[in-house]
C-alpha cells in the first residue's frame, strides 16, 4: 500500500510467498474481489490499487491488492464515498502507517539511548572512590568556641 513492495524470498530452494508477492494476472484478482476487471483497470489508472507489471507490462496483483480491492469497493458501495475521497482516505492511512513505523522506530532509538545512558551511568557510579569517609558530627556536640580578634598593634 505504500508503494513498496517486499520481493519474493528464496529459501532452501523453495519459494516464498508474502502478501505482497505479486501472482494474481487480473482475471483472477477480479473474481477474488468481487469486482469486474475493468473496475481493477480504472482503479488502476486512478491510483488506488497500483498492482505489479510484469516485463510484458501485464498486471499482477498480490493478495494485499486482493484487500484493498476489497476495502475500496465497501468504502464506495456501503459508505458512499467517492473515488477521489477513497483514495485520500488511503493516502492518510498510508501516511499514518508511515509515521507509526517511524514514531517505532525513534522509540527503539530512545530506549537503545537511555540503556546506554544507564550503562555509563553505572560505570561512573562504579568508579566512584570507595575510601572517602561520611563526616559525622561529634557526639555531645555542646562545646562552644569562642573566637577573639587579636589586639591591633598601633604604629607608634
Amino acid at each position: 500500500m505504500d508503494g513498496r513492495r517486499r520481493q519474493p524470498r528464496f529459501g532452501g530452494g523453495a519459494y516464498e510467498l508474502t502478501d505482497e508477492t505479486p501472482v494474481y494476472v487480473i482475471s483472477v484478482a477480479a473474481q477474488l474481489s468481487g469486482l469486474h476487471p475493468q473496475t481493477l483497470r480504472q482503479y488502476d489508472r486512478l491510483g488506488l490499487v497500483s498492482p505489479d507489471r510484469t516485463a510484458g507490462r501485464g498486471r499482477r496483483y498480490s493478495a494485499r491488492d486482493i484487500e484493498l480491492l476489497r476495502t475500496v469497493q465497501a468504502l464506495s458501495q456501503d459508505e458512499g464515498i467517492n473515488l477521489a475521497g477513497i483514495k485520500r482516505i488511503i493516502e492518510l492511512q498510508n501516511q499514518v502507517a508511515a509515521l507509526q513505523a517511524r514514531v517505532a522506530e525513534l522509540s527503539a532509538a530512545v530506549d537503545g539511548a537511555a540503556a546506554v545512558m544507564q550503562q555509563r551511568e553505572a560505570q561512573v557510579h562504579a568508579s566512584y572512590r570507595r575510601d572517602l569517609v561520611k563526616y559525622q558530627p561529634p557526639v555531645g556536640g555542646n562545646a562552644l568556641v569562642v573566637w577573639r580578634p587579636a589586639p591591633k598593634r598601633s604604629a607608634d
